[in-house]
């Protein structure tokens, strides 16, 4: 059978995206080539959130298929995602080697037409229109073909964007809000848990959008409860799930009774990525974001009430159009008073079809970038405390695997979102454990789980020489 390569870009949701398509492909027969250069099919998941990620897509593709067609000339290239949808023809009028262009709402068909493709049914396939019902119509995991389980597992509850900030062109290649149900969230949750997982995500463009449009609020003793929230009910109800994440919001979601969901549900954990974006009311209403200053620092406030030391992380764009030097410093002055666990910071970039990049007074890349450099320290030297409070205190950990960087060490993941490595066996994959932080990396955390957890080690220990003696006899 052939074999597939998938080469992701961009956000969480790409990364559900890929895995979801590769669970569908290797349904259908189709194996997973560990790089471009053995498969038969190669595929990049595009993104069209910064210019430069979509130019790291081409070029890539332009390698990849200038190396191809010298010695594989029958291998299928495509491009799905973002870019996909945003362009459309135009990428098989750049690339002719490109075979395949698949949208946003087309995921779930890519078997499909790489069947028509490699059958010759079909030369080339362009395939960018909207598909009623395409939120809950792919929703495999790329659990059954791997020899060892995952522990966490994304979960996408809808698709789409109605906010329509000016910077952004997600709402024209995700299209409109469109959300799956929640008896269908909640039963992908619990085969997801039947098969080892232990920590979800939830994921949406605009997470807190859950519902908005065909969903009604309920009422009770806690007042009107949004579908989202009703929603994070119904998945902590189910059993054997341990703990309960979602990516991304926006601070227009976070209403009391989100905020008071933190404290009353003790599997969701204490860890919130809230987008700001900016720290001036100004460039907040250029960017058509929907709240103040004021108010985004309001609900930093509610949720450390609920919990002191909750994981707080944040986007920031720097370099927006019309930005003055004071307003770059109300986002630096706004940094400093919350004091975000981690922020991601992007360089403003602009995107066709978006009402930001024919505004005036656009920002030269040399200011851009220094106040990119400016802010980063600002963040970096904030991160760089709050890590180091961490050392010799304990924490509690959800074993992930091995780390990415050194496969001889294990990850977990505090409650609070910090990554922990530490020296371990895989027998500690998927447990939740208690750790003693020893010392603080940059944006990493180091433990030791012997100092806290010898007993529990050592009966462990005992426990597994009875059953292998038991079973010599």
């Amino acid at each position: 059978m052939p074999s597939v390569y998938i080469k992701t870009y961009g956000c969480q949701m790409n990364e559900r995206d890929s895995e979801a398509v590769a669970a569908q492909l290797v349904a259908k027969g189709y194996t997973l080539a560990g790089s471009e250069a053995t498969a038969d099919v190669i595929l990049l998941n595009t993104c069209s959130v910064r210019d430069f990620a979509e130019q790291k897509a081409l070029r890539k593709m332009e390698n990849v298929a200038a190396e191809i067609r010298r010695h594989r000339p029958n291998t299928v290239l495509g491009f799905m995602g973002c870019m996909a949808q945003s362009r459309g023809g135009e990428l098989i009028d750049r690339l002719p080697d490109v075979d395949l262009v698949v949208g946003t709402q087309k995921f779930h068909r890519t078997a499909e037409y790489l069947d028509d493709i490699m059958s010759g049914r079909r030369d080339k396939v362009v395939e960018v229109a909207e598909e009623a019902g395409s939120e809950a119509a792919i929703r495999e995991h790329l659990l059954a073909g791997n020899s060892r389980k995952s522990v966490t597992a994304f979960v996408s509850i809808m698709q789409g964007c109605n906010q329509h900030c000016t910077f952004c062109i997600v709402p024209h290649t995700r299209g409109q809000e469109r959300s799956r149900a929640i008896a269908d969230i909640t039963a992908e949750c619990r085969e997801l848990v039947s098969t080892g997982v232990k920590e979800i995500t939830l994921l949406g463009q605009i997470v807190t959008s859950y519902g908005r449009r065909g969903f009604s609020r309920a009422g009770g003793t806690l007042g009107d409860k949004s579908p989202f929230v009703q929603l994070l009910e119904a998945v902590h109800e189910v059993e054997g799930l341990e703990r309960i994440r979602f990516t991304s919001p926006h601070p227009k979601g976070y209403g009391d009774d989100l905020v008071e969901a933190y404290g009353r549900l003790p599997k969701l954990c204490e860890s919130a990525h809230l987008p700001v974006q900016s720290g001036s009311d100004r460039v907040l209403k250029l960017m058509h974001r929907g709240y103040t200053r004021s108010r985004y620092l309001g609900i930093i406030e509610q949720l450390r009430r609920v919990h002191p030391r909750m994981g707080i992380s944040t986007d920031i764009i720097v370099g927006f159009p019309g930005e003055t030097e004071a307003d770059f410093e109300r986002t630096l002055s706004l940094a400093r008073e919350v004091e975000f666990d981690q922020a991601y910071i992007f360089k403003y970039s602009q995107r066709r079809d978006t009402p930001a990049a024919g505004m005036p007074d656009q920002i030269s890349r040399e200011i851009r970038e220094e106040r990119n450099q400016r802010l980063l320290e600002v963040i970096n030297g904030i991160a760089k405390r709050k890590y180091a409070a961490f050392a010799g205190s304990q924490v509690q950990i959800l074993v992930e695997g091995p780390s990415k960087k050194n496969p001889a060490r294990l990850m977990g993941r505090t409650r609070c979102n910090k990554i922990v490595l530490f020296e371990g066996s895989d027998r500690h994959r998927g447990q939740i454990m208690d750790v003693k932080i020893t010392r603080a990396g940059s944006f990493t955390l180091y433990g030791d789980p012997a100092i806290l957890n010898l007993d529990n080690l050592v009966e462990e220990e005992r426990h597994e020489t009875i059953r292998a003696v038991d079973k010599m006899r």
